[in-house]
């Protein structure tokens, strides 16, 4: 019976790779770490087409998701001989998901840097944390549970719909139009001047969004994106 599901087990991984369009030398990615947040990032990754290595410590994890993953293996990242042995310097990319472990993390991201993977990614569980991988070197540091926290955060505090911002403390909100935009082509509203603000794009009543343009003319109930500094964007969504 184990050779049989191992048998099916490998149809259904050869049928799968047979059936996404051959990921480029740059399209091959290592995620460390198939918790929560490492496999909802990996199975994204195969449905958009990249080459997934999927690795963990839990067998029970990696038997989990090795149906799902082009490949996923156990194995012990903070120990360097292991990456080396699974080829790992040779990925474009490598993406560090290991959860509440903070040392682990630090020692993987650490080996990944000594093997010259050129574009790490890894998250972070507190701001220390983020401060030390940066340090360390990662090219990309993330953290996901406090960016959605803050996100959400914006959304219920105000008449926000979307919020997302970036490191440079510069925001991308969609709210709906306030009466300040509305009746006029952007181009005559003023709202870089007076609000420090651009819309850049909108959404019609009924219709799909698209480009924002001088001669756009918002109206009453349409659905805006608008682009600025985190506190002018903030200060526009509660805007009437």
């Amino acid at each position: 019976m184990a050779d049989f599901l191992n048998s099916l087990r490998n149809l259904r991984r050869r049928k799968r790779a047979a059936e996404q369009p051959t990921p480029r030398g740059d399209q091959r990615v290592a995620v460390i770490g198939l918790g929560r947040f490492g496999n909802s990032l990996a199975t994204e990754l195969m449905r958009r087409g990249w080459d997934v290595l999927g690795i963990d410590e839990n067998a029970r994890l990696v038997q989990k998701y090795s149906d799902t993953l082009t490949h996923a293996v156990v194995a012990d990242c903070t120990d360097p001989e292991a990456l080396a042995q699974l080829g790992v310097d040779e990925f474009g990319s490598a993406v560090v998901a290991i959860g509440t472990d903070v040392e682990a993390s630090i020692l993987v991201t650490s080996n990944l840097l000594e093997a010259g993977v050129p574009n790490i990614w890894a998250k972070a569980i507190s701001r220390q944390h983020g401060r030390i991988l940066e340090r360390l070197g990662a090219h990309h540091v993330v953290l996901p549970e406090h960016e959605m926290g803050e996100r959400v955060a914006h959304l219920v505090t105000g008449r926000m719909l979307d919020f997302i911002e970036f490191d440079d403390d510069y925001a991308l909100v969609k709210t709906i139009a306030p009466s300040v935009v509305r009746g006029l082509p952007l181009g005559e509203s003023r709202l870089r001047s007076t609000y420090g603000v651009t819309v850049v794009g909108i959404k019609p009543m009924g219709e799909d969004f698209t480009y924002a343009t001088a001669d756009t003319v918002v109206e009453k109930g349409d659905v805006i994106i608008v682009t600025g500094k985190t506190a002018a964007v903030e200060a526009f969504a509660e805007l009437s």
